[in-house]
């Protein structure tokens, strides 16, 4: 019996979701598959960061703060970094999609008008929600591009949530894994509240 659920996962949750503007020189060496182009605006590489938590209802329920690298051609993103609270979401990860999870200890306080999330001092945020940016539920593509022990896999996933605006104010620690990230704000921030995420809808591997 497998340790952890078959694709595809269904979970629920909510994500604080911010992206930076980082110069390509400041970024580790992170490995994009299939020779693939960063995005990149006005000469600098798009990351995006996002806590995540995933409630009771999902298959599985945890904690997760991810690094996402969004490449051209094509909507898709590679996540080189990746923490969770949940060996079982560590495990599949990994040995389905190639996602290299690492595991990390969390904490979250959340309110009706916000959330503070930290994974011990590698980073937090303080994130404050604003208006509705689009009505209704909203239906996002988030395929994903690993490689990981000389695999490939592409994984095709949605996401479908409530879209708001968010004020976030991260902070890294300089000499962790993330302290490219130290000092910089994001350009642009939004939450995605009431989500439902299926990962693992299609998945292509070697």
């Amino acid at each position: 019996m497998s340790a952890y659920p078959p694709e595809p996962w269904y979970l629920g949750g909510s994500l604080l979701v911010s992206a930076f503007l980082v110069p390509g020189h400041e970024l580790p060496a992170f490995d994009i598959p299939d020779g693939r182009r960063p995005l990149r605006l006005g000469g600098r590489t798009v990351v995006g960061t996002a806590f995540v938590s995933y409630v009771p209802g999902g298959v599985l329920d945890y904690n997760e703060l991810l690094v996402a690298l969004p490449s051209l051609p094509g909507p898709r993103v590679t996540i080189p970094q990746i923490w969770v609270d949940s060996p079982t979401s560590k495990a599949g990860g990994r040995e389905l999609w190639g996602i290299p999870k690492e595991l990390h200890d969390f904490s979250r306080v959340d309110s009706s008008s916000g959330a503070e999330v930290s994974m011990g001092s590698v980073a937090s945020v303080s994130a404050t929600y604003g208006r509705r940016l689009l009505p209704g539920m909203r239906q996002l593509g988030l395929d994903t591009v690993q490689i990981l022990d000389g695999r490939r896999i592409l994984s095709r996933n949605r996401v479908i949530g409530r879209m708001h605006a968010l004020t976030a104010a991260w902070t890294f620690d300089p000499d962790g894994p993330l302290g490219y990230l130290a000092g910089r704000r994001p350009f642009f921030s939004a939450a995605i509240r009431d989500a439902s995420i299926i990962f693992g809808m299609d998945v292509e591997r070697p």
